[in-house]
């Protein structure tokens, strides 16, 4: 009878054995694997992000050098907003501001906003957005150059009037059959350069957050 449960035992330390070695294997590659995820969305974000501050123009970490910002009366949406400093031998370059637009037409608008130190418009791209496609496609830069008309605006030019899409007596121009699209975005970018102006020395002295957007 104990003759007969020494292969028994010896096949149940086998497979435990097995599924020890396979369970230290997965978690080896998840941890690879997620340690791959990580880099690729840090290398991701700094494209986009470069894309509007060239990484000529400043000599810090970029992604390193973030914080958060709150601000019901700004931002109406709940998620916490970003914001990568880029700096020039200490001295302040710019901001870049992940923003979003809550009142596109199918929902989120996720936006950068990059200002310079002096509170114009480097750039604005749109990262992350549902809007119905043919209608709310200007807003990518594959398909329209409509996004880059934000470049070398700020709070002065338009005056605040101007901020708006023309069907609203603005200086921005709508899209063909789609108005509130172009609308939210055009809004997302004023409410940012609003919120610069009023902090701009804390958004450049704010401790800072650890790990890019999402």
């Amino acid at each position: 009878m104990s003759g007969a449960r020494h292969p028994v035992m010896r096949s149940g330390l086998l497979l435990g054995l097995i599924a020890l070695l396979g369970t230290g294997l997965l978690a080896g590659v998840n941890q690879l694997t997620r340690e791959r995820i990580v880099e690729q969305d840090r290398l991701r974000v700094l494209q986009q992000l470069n894309e509007i501050v060239p990484a000529a123009s400043y000599d810090n970490d970029l992604l390193a050098d973030r914080t958060e910002v709150e601000d019901a009366s700004f931002f109406h949406h709940p998620d916490p907003v970003p914001v990568y400093r880029a700096r020039m031998a200490g001295q302040a370059v710019a901001v870049l501001m992940i923003v979003t637009a809550p009142n596109g037409y199918n929902g989120d608008i996720r936006l950068i906003v990059g200002i310079d130190a002096g509170g114009t418009v480097l750039g604005v791209r749109v990262v992350a957005h549902r809007e119905t496609p043919g209608l709310g496609d200007p807003i990518e830069t594959g398909k329209s150059d409509w996004i880059l008309g934000f470049a070398g605006k700020s709070l002065h030019n338009p005056e605040n009037s101007g901020w708006a899409v023309k069907r609203d007596g603005g200086e921005f121009d709508q899209f063909t059959g789609a108005t509130i699209t172009p609308r939210a975005v055009v809004e997302a970018v004023h409410k940012a350069l609003l919120y610069f102006a009023a902090h701009r020395q804390s958004l450049f002295s704010a401790g800072t957050e650890q790990g890019p957007a999402r």
